[in-house]
């Protein structure tokens, strides 16, 4: 790697496989699978494949949250798919997401198996089959998609943006962490004076509120890129209130151990299958 002072870009660029960084051996800038891979199946209708990244968390809180409000139908088995080790890059994932990012969704509880991958059209897709935590009425139900999309076009900034720089990238550059800083900060001033007004994005409970919180509100919490301090998160504090408000619901402290392979042992639950297996088959009972 150039030193940032001295490097030009070339006329054509050329994949530089050792560019360094925490995730640079599944970083490459071609699509498809790199080997044979079939996933495993559950019983259950759903069968979600991922890992506990705010992106993966999204969706997990949605469907603890569906069985909560007692929609048995949303039964559902989670595979977990370790990217840092290339999971995403097998034949039978790359065949559910083409784009080779978790989450994904195998839905069989149709007529045929339907795929769904992007964690908001995930989250869309279960509310609309469900009738769940997304409003009916029709303004507000718009407010709610405004807001989820709001969230799948800004959190690149924050995740491949500030993140990366701030946390993950090999050296430290102050252009790229104050340009993605600023922007993060900016962000969590328009949720901030958003929710001085609402206690949640459109009013009520919805996946515009389990899409954001996946993200910044595990940001306020202290959960992402041991950024809370810098980022000064204690200022905004509408949105602390709300993050803690929703981190405190059984269903979303569920979600969060769903797929999640780092941290204590007891909030890990490789695989969920059923509702006990938040007793039985969380890491620190059965190892390994």
């Amino acid at each position: 790697m150039k030193d940032n002072a001295d490097y030009t870009p070339p006329k054509v660029w050329s994949w530089d496989a050792e560019n360094g960084g925490q995730f640079a051996k599944t970083n490459r800038p071609v699509a498809g699978a790199t080997h044979d891979k079939a996933l495993p199946e559950g019983e259950h209708p759903f069968q979600l494949y991922s890992m506990a990244t705010p992106n993966g968390v999204k969706v997990t809180v949605l469907f603890e949250e569906l069985l909560e409000a007692g929609h048995t139908g949303a039964e559902y088995d989670a595979w977990l798919i370790r990217i840092g080790d290339g999971d995403q890059f097998g034949s039978g994932f790359v065949e559910l997401n083409p784009n080779s990012k978790i989450p994904a969704l195998l839905d069989r509880s149709g007529e045929a198996p339907q795929r769904v991958f992007e964690s908001g059209a995930i989250l869309l897709h279960l509310a609309e089959k469900f009738g769940a935590f997304l409003p009916k009425e029709a303004g507000r139900r718009t407010e709610a998609l405004s807001w989820l999309f709001w969230q799948m076009g800004s959190a690149p900034y924050l995740g491949g943006g500030f993140g990366h720089f701030y946390a993950y990238a090999p050296e430290k550059f102050e252009y790229p962490i104050n340009r993605f800083t600023m922007e993060t900060k900016r962000q969590l001033d328009v949720l901030d004076r958003h929710l001085a007004e609402h206690e949640f994005m459109a009013d009520e409970y919805s996946i515009a509120d389990m899409a954001i919180w996946a993200w910044y509100g595990q940001l306020v919490l202290g959960r992402l890129y041991d950024a809370a301090e810098f980022l000064d998160v204690e200022s905004y504090s509408h949105v602390m209130r709300w993050a803690k408000a929703i981190d405190a619901r059984p269903a979303v402290r569920r979600g969060r151990m769903v797929n999640r392979a780092f941290g204590d042992p007891a909030l890990q639950l490789h695989e969920r299958h059923s509702a006990e297996d938040f007793e039985t088959r969380t890491q620190d009972k059965i190892g390994g």
